[in-house]
């Protein structure tokens, strides 16, 4: 089987709606897994995620992409941050899913290996990959964490980026559960936690993966624009 760049967008949480999802990617040694952020919060199973993405790393390549959610967690996780910053926007359930009774050394080591791993963006030869915008007058080196963490499409739909490359990216939940995509620009959060789909696409080859928290799912060969 030819290798595969698949993107994952925003799984929140969602451990169930992930294996169903990657029950119908069958990832293959070779390929690349693009996860574009935001694996916490909101959902039920916040370290059922984790753990699932961790396992992933020994059949292919995972580049976790670091979103604002996780920011938010780390922080107070690291008591940078009041916890009040977190848990009004998701938190709640995240804690809940780790165990949580009273302090908040609740990481296991693996895992805090799996969010110092984590990148602000990523590159391959078509496209690049970010959590939630860009900047097209920067480089991809030197984006604000402002706009690859926090902007939303809603905001902002960016014009190309001058490096020519496809982006792709998660972050602005479409309330119908729709893919949105301008062609130079593709988004993938879906809103799964919301009733939604989680979406994989494989880049090069525009097919479309999808899973809800209910166990359904769905294949599409490409994406149609909005």
């Amino acid at each position: 089987m030819t290798s595969r760049l698949i993107a994952i967008g925003d799984i929140h949480g969602c451990a169930n709606a992930l294996d169903v999802l990657l029950a119908l990617i069958l990832p293959q040694t070779g390929d690349r897994i693009v996860t574009l952020g935001d694996y916490v919060d909101r959902g039920p199973d916040s370290k059922g995620v984790i753990d699932r993405l961790i396992a992933l790393r020994e059949t292919c390549e995972v580049i976790a992409i670091q979103g604002n959610h996780e920011e938010m967690m780390l922080e107070v996780l690291r008591g940078d941050t009041p916890h009040d910053s977190w848990v009004q926007f998701g938190g709640v359930a995240t804690l809940d899913s780790y165990g949580f009774i009273g302090s908040l050394d609740i990481l296991p080591p693996e895992h805090v290996e799996f969010f110092d791993s984590m990148v602000d963006h990523y590159e391959s030869d078509e496209h690049f990959f970010v959590h939630a915008n860009y900047d097209p007058a920067r480089s991809l080196e030197d984006q604000e964490i402002y706009q690859l963490r926090w902007q939303k499409l809603t905001e902002v739909v960016p014009p190309p980026h001058p490096n020519g490359k496809k982006a792709v990216v998660g972050h602005t939940h479409d309330p119908e559960f729709e893919i949105f995509d301008v062609g130079h620009l593709i988004c993938l959060d879906t809103y799964c936690y919301g009733g939604g789909w989680l979406s994989a696409l494989d880049v090069n080859s525009g097919r479309i993966w999808q899973a809800d928290m209910e166990g359904e799912q769905r294949i599409r060969e490409a994406a149609s624009p909005k």
